[in-house]
């Protein structure tokens, strides 16, 4: 059953009326907004639109169902963004479905991610009522910090409605420096001594086996000082090691994080996981995707954030297997080998959390005060 309101009074007469409710926004990342055959859809795609914004404040509070895109171009035109870099903007991924599944992009490392610019949440809880959290102003302080307890909700304990943001003014210019390695472990011992130095960067990712983006962001006189630093910085410390060094400005820079944000390098119809760690998991990470009959195509991946997040692009199986448990076997007891926790973002619905799951204790108690009955999903 798919329902689409179009008022907060709807919507709360929606969650009294039906069970399994699973909210949906722009269907960016299906493997957490498809439908389920025992659920409802909540399509929140009528509630858009931005409500306030104050540039010389730095906030903006918009509905639940605001397509990213749109977000965007209203910050761009004051010369201010998102710095946590929200991810499928392009690929209509909303507000409301970027703090359920608590996903950013490259920006995170120097920024902090979604959770860090959420001020202030209006949800609809389970009983149908309308629950108020934070504020929209920067400091704030008032109450229980329930903004913080929806990024990465995934729907489980209420339908947001209303969210307030903070936002940073745009940088004047950015700047790639691309370094090819040897190998995968210099690449990660790179990214180890990057993020441990004085050195400022607004991104740190890392395409196995050896290819290093480093992202700088400032004003347009500095960056050639700066990238130099950098590279001196990779020279010394990395030898021989060190195969290539590559700058990229203007637009090459713009379309390399563009992609990188909209997920291109993920083929179609694969599969795709979220998962934390820390630098010195990945080589463990990548001895074990190695050893695994992963079918014709395997698994892609990329590690973001300093090393911080792994995402895993895993292809489908090869007797055509669809059902989420069945489509995610493998990866799943890699995880749960290597104690990590996994996200489906792409892929069947139904299976989000691979690996180890954490916090379920603290959860249920949550949801029995915001969702005692149970009318959202349970996974």
């Amino acid at each position: 059953m798919n329902l689409k309101p179009t008022t907060i009074e709807e919507t709360q007469d929606i969650v009294r009326t039906h069970e399994q409710i699973l909210p949906y926004g722009g269907g960016s990342k299906p493997a957490l907004s498809s439908p389920l055959p025992q659920s409802t859809r909540l399509d929140l795609s009528a509630l858009s639109g931005v409500l306030e914004y104050d540039p010389g404040e730095f906030t903006f509070t918009a509905w639940a169902g605001t397509p990213l895109q749109a977000v965007n171009h209203l910050l761009a035109a004051q010369g201010q963004y998102l710095p946590f870099d929200p991810l499928l903007a392009e690929k209509g991924a909303t507000l409301g479905g970027t703090v359920a599944s608590g996903t950013a992009g490259p920006g995170r490392l120097r920024y902090g991610g979604v959770r860090d610019f959420l001020l202030g949440i209006r949800f609809v809880d389970g009983q149908g009522q309308v629950v108020r959290g934070g504020g929209k102003v920067v400091k704030n302080s008032a109450g229980f910090d329930l903004p913080k307890l929806m990024v990465g909700s995934l729907g489980r304990l209420g339908v947001l409605l209303e969210l307030t943001f903070k936002v940073f003014p745009r940088p004047a210019a950015t700047a790639t420096l691309q370094a090819d390695f040897s190998g995968l472990r210099p690449a990660i011992e790179a990214i180890q001594q990057l993020s441990t130095s004085h050195l400022e960067m607004d991104a740190l990712d890392l395409e196995p086996p050896g290819r290093v983006w480093i992202r700088l962001g400032g004003l347009h006189e500095a960056l050639p000082d700066r990238l130099s630093r950098i590279k001196d910085f990779l020279k010394a410390g990395s030898g021989d090691d060190l195969e290539a060094i590559d700058i990229l400005a203007d637009q090459a820079d713009t379309d390399l994080w563009q992609r990188a944000n909209s997920l291109h390098w993920v083929p179609a119809g694969w599969g795709l996981i979220k998962v934390p760690l820390t630098p010195g998991r990945i080589f463990v990470l990548e001895k074990h995707l190695d050893g695994q009959i992963l079918g014709e195509q395997g698994v892609k991946r990329r590690y973001s954030v300093g090393g911080n997040v792994a995402w895993l692009a895993w292809s489908p199986p090869e007797d055509g297997l669809t059902e989420a448990q069945t489509y995610f076997t493998v990866p799943d007891s890699i995880l749960t080998r290597l104690e990590l926790a996994g996200l489906t973002v792409l892929g069947p619905a139904g299976h989000p959390f691979l690996g180890l799951r954490n916090g379920e204790g603290l959860l249920k108690r949550v949801k029995q005060a915001l969702d005692p009955t149970e009318r959202f999903l349970t996974y």
